[in-house]
């Protein structure tokens, strides 16, 4: 059974920087897509990043490119989130997901999700 693990959430003031973790565990498959969805309260769950395992297309969302970066170790099975200079829009629940992807960006795509970790960006 796979198994998603985050960590590193937390509340940070504004310009700020936390780094997400995403522990992976009892996956067979090599071949998958890795990534990182928000929800703010009210809002809809968003793309963040994401990336396939062995390279290829990496993919952020406008209103984070510059500030986050999206890294796997795949020695470790884990995914990381680098989020700096952060701001109050950031402020949600971040879950990371994995799947079998043709489009990283879709999230319908993600078969497993973590149980998700706390980002609150005070001003």
């Amino acid at each position: 059974q796979v198994q998603l693990v985050e960590s590193g959430g937390g509340s940070v003031q504004a310009g700020g920087s936390l780094r997400l973790s995403c522990a992976a565990s009892g996956y067979t498959h090599s071949d998958y897509c890795m990534g990182w969805f928000r929800q703010a309260p009210g809002k809809e769950r968003e793309g963040v990043a994401a990336l396939y395992r062995f390279g290829g297309s990496t993919y952020y969302a406008d209103s984070v490119k510059g500030r986050f970066t999206i890294s796997r170790d795949n020695a470790k099975n884990t995914l990381y989130l680098e989020m700096t200079n952060l701001v109050p829009e950031d402020t949600a629940v971040y879950y990371c997901a994995m799947g079998f992807c043709a489009d990283i960006r879709d999230s319908t795509q993600y078969s497993y999700w973590g149980q998700g970790t706390q980002v609150t960006v005070s001003s």
